[in-house]
């Protein structure tokens, strides 16, 4: 070593992390053209950790807690190095420090549906979301598996690699789950606790604590979705005969009030009852019932009866008075030609 880069050459007596930003999970003390002075003072904060690399290998590591440099304090550095009991020089080692605070909130997510045999609707592609927190709990695991000799290692760098991991997890437990799509909704709870504990000796490996997992929706893709809005729709339904006689009814006064008047609900009224009769009857038989009874169409109702359904539909309110004259006038036209 010349004289000028000897005193060129600083020596760091404090060695410390302030964590001015959140998001890392490593930082590297700088140590170009520095040494640690021997009986340096050594800070690690609550939720930090410090660790000595010498020549690439991990040497001592440090909780919270401040320290005084000695032979004393890095019995494995010492061993590493070869120094004797009244070694007192300054020193070159890395230093490496590492947050152990909690991440919280962390999102994770299928970019692409996920495909699986489901017992009710066959196959099926499902999209899963939700969250996720951890810490580093093994920081000399982490240095070797994980971080390694970079100057710094954030939560982004570190997410995209548990991410795929939790997304592994997560289509291996649908898969293996065998709980028809509807049931999952009631399961996210179970769901949750089973990646959990599939994820947790993945993460241990790389020097982290799983601290929290949760499914927080299970959805199918949009069109599949469509699909299923109609079938619960039609479910919603119930008895067709009845619901096609409920929207006969409540089109009446609609019919009303178009060009022709009330005078064209005969036909309306026998196309929609031949409609539901239609429907009925193929629903019902094939589930075992008795077909829905058959209703007369409307044009070979009695002219009396066809009085009579006119004066009920203007009891209830659901023609007008204007709109029942007009009704009774081509009833009796029609009776007289």
């Amino acid at each position: 070593m010349s004289l000028g880069s000897f005193i060129r050459k600083q020596f760091i007596d404090i060695l410390q992390w302030n964590e001015d930003r959140d998001g890392v999970l490593a930082w590297r003390h700088p140590m170009q053209d520095f040494e640690i002075q021997y009986g340096a003072s050594l800070t690690v904060r609550e939720s930090q950790m410090a660790v000595f690399v010498n020549e690439g290998k991990v040497a001592d590591v440090f909780g919270p807690g401040m320290y005084k440099l000695t032979t004393q304090t890095l019995p494995v550095l010492t061993y590493l190095k070869n120094w004797d009991k009244l070694f007192e020089s300054p020193f070159k080692s890395d230093v490496i420090f590492f947050s152990t605070r909690l991440q919280l909130g962390r999102r994770w997510g299928t970019a692409q549906p996920v495909t699986l045999r489901d017992s009710e609707f066959g196959m099926v592609r499902l999209r899963a979301f939700g969250v996720y927190s951890y810490q580093i709990s093994d920081p000399a695991k982490f240095y070797r598996e994980i971080s390694g000799t970079r100057d710094e290692y954030t939560v982004d760098d570190l997410e995209a690699q548990l991410r795929n991991m939790v997304v592994a997890a997560m289509t291996t437990a649908l898969g293996g789950s065998k709980v028809p799509f509807l049931d999952i909704a009631g399961n996210q709870g179970l769901m949750s606790q089973s990646i959990s504990e599939q994820l947790a000796p993945v993460f241990d490996r790389y020097g982290v604590k799983l601290d929290n997992f949760t499914v927080e929706n299970v959805s199918l893709p949009e069109e599949l979705q469509k699909a299923l809005d109609t079938r619960i729709s039609m479910g919603m339904a119930g008895d067709l005969g009845k619901f096609t006689q409920y929207q006969t009814a409540t089109s009446i006064p609609l019919a009303a009030q178009n060009e022709g008047g009330i005078a064209g609900i005969g036909a309306g009224l026998a196309a929609g009852a031949a409609l539901g009769q239609t429907m009925a009857a193929g629903l019902g038989v094939g589930q075992g019932q008795q077909p829905a009874q058959q209703v007369a169409p409307v044009a070979a109702v009695d002219p009396v009866a066809r009085l009579q359904q006119l004066k009920d539909l203007l009891d209830k309110g659901l023609i007008t008075a204007a709109d029942y004259d007009t009704a009774k006038a081509e009833v009796l036209k029609k009776l007289t030609s």
